[in-house]
């Protein structure tokens, strides 16, 4: 497979935030960035806010006002490698870490993966407040 197969398996599409760009035409990405704003956007869904497709989504406003400590960043934990590996298979988990950010309210979700077409290491850190 060459890499430009591989390119199009990881897909293109448009560039979120949406925004012009000089000349009228919207951002685009593709490749391992489309990857990226996909793991994004499965944390931002909530279940049930995707009409056509009500179970996509993470599900982690339900954490809100919960307290910041080791049972509810492992809830946390489990919820984003479920949702992760159910609605992203251009990826292969190979860890998720919730710690304790710099604010009492803060975690930092942190996702290290393998994309699954190029072999490729990736990973991203998720900011959430929990109040």
């Amino acid at each position: 497979m060459s890499a430009g197969d591989r390119l199009e398996l990881l897909g293109r599409g448009q560039g979120l935030p949406l925004f012009p760009l000089e000349g009228g035409r919207m951002a685009r990405v593709e490749g391992p960035e489309k990857v990226r704003q996909s793991i994004f956007i499965i944390l931002d869904t909530e279940p049930g806010e995707r009409v056509m497709l009500p179970e996509f989504g993470c599900g982690l406003r339900r954490f809100l006002m919960q307290p910041n400590n080791g049972a509810t960043r492992a809830q946390i934990e489990r919820e984003v490698r479920l949702a992760l590996q159910r609605w992203e298979p251009r990826i292969q988990l190979e860890q998720v870490d919730v710690l304790p950010g710099a604010d009492a309210a803060l975690i930092q979700i942190d996702v290290q993966y393998l994309h699954v077409y190029s072999g490729r290491r990736d990973s991203l850190v998720y900011p959430f407040y929990l109040e």
